[in-house]
């Protein structure tokens, strides 16, 4: 009991004070994944690995599916591809896998690289040390190809690429029907690519970007940064002067 010294008479006991009620925790903000500094895009076919791995995946492929009239098969749609202009024919390449179950084609790609990686001058080294030393220093890397997609696929993710730009195979259920989901990877098309993945990072200055190629078709790559660099046979590199690789567009 509490006495009033005041009036000497008796006090009900005052309540307690109550506790400060707790500061409501804000959840810890998540830290978001930090975008890349700098691109650099990479043609894949005789520019970071020595063959065209289309062609050499559809023999392997085919012979493996139905043996020596495989390969008659696959010689005889190669044959017939020659001379097409390059988007047309890497369309009608895509459509040799009608009716394939996408997993399977997936399958075989990884097989297809276990087996062909190993192999001496798989990948060119000149690209290769170029594609590690961007990466070194901060940059991430994008390939850019008209490859068969999971191709291209397993080797991105060989190489640490952070972007895989391709075309899509279209599927009806678990099968590839043989058509792609938009343009080849070919010529503008991989100019539409690149173009668009600058886009969804505002931050990145395509002048301070590098692209690599090997082909006149890979041009319109090239002249989407302010670096390129061409690719000889021989696997020496060739920087394209900058007024021919200016961000502005050209041809």
């Amino acid at each position: 009991m509490s006495t009033d010294t005041r009036s000497g008479r008796n006090r009900a006991p005052l309540p307690a004070t109550p506790p400060p009620r707790p500061t409501p925790s804000r959840p810890a903000a998540r830290a978001r994944p930090e975008g890349p500094r700098r691109l650099v895009f990479f043609d894949v076919d005789e520019t970071l690995i020595g063959r065209k791995s289309g062609p050499d995946f559809l023999r392997d492929h085919f012979a493996r599916m139905h043996g020596a009239d495989g390969v008659r098969r696959a010689d005889e749609l190669l044959g017939a591809l020659a001379g097409l202009p390059r988007a047309e024919a890497n369309r009608r390449f895509h459509r040799a896998f009608r009716g394939c179950p996408a997993a399977e084609a997936e399958a075989a790609a990884r097989r297809w690289y276990r087996e062909h990686s190993r192999t001496d001058g798989f990948y060119l080294p000149t690209t290769m040390a170029a594609l590690r030393r961007h990466r070194a220093e901060g940059a991430s890397v994008a390939l850019v190809s008209g490859t068969f997609p999971p191709l291209l696929a397993v080797i991105a993710e060989a190489v640490g690429a952070r972007f895989a730009l391709g075309a899509r195979l279209e599927r009806c259920g678990p099968l590839l029907t043989g058509e792609l989901i938009g343009p080849p990877a070919i010529g503008e098309g991989k100019r539409t690519l690149v173009r668009r993945l600058l886009a969804r990072h505002p931050d990145i200055d395509p002048a301070d970007c590098w692209a690599y190629g090997d082909h006149p078709s890979d041009l319109p790559m090239l002249h989407s940064v302010g670096h390129a660099v061409l690719i000889a046979p021989d696997g020496t590199h060739t920087t394209v002067p900058p007024h021919a690789a200016g961000t502005g567009g050209g041809g």
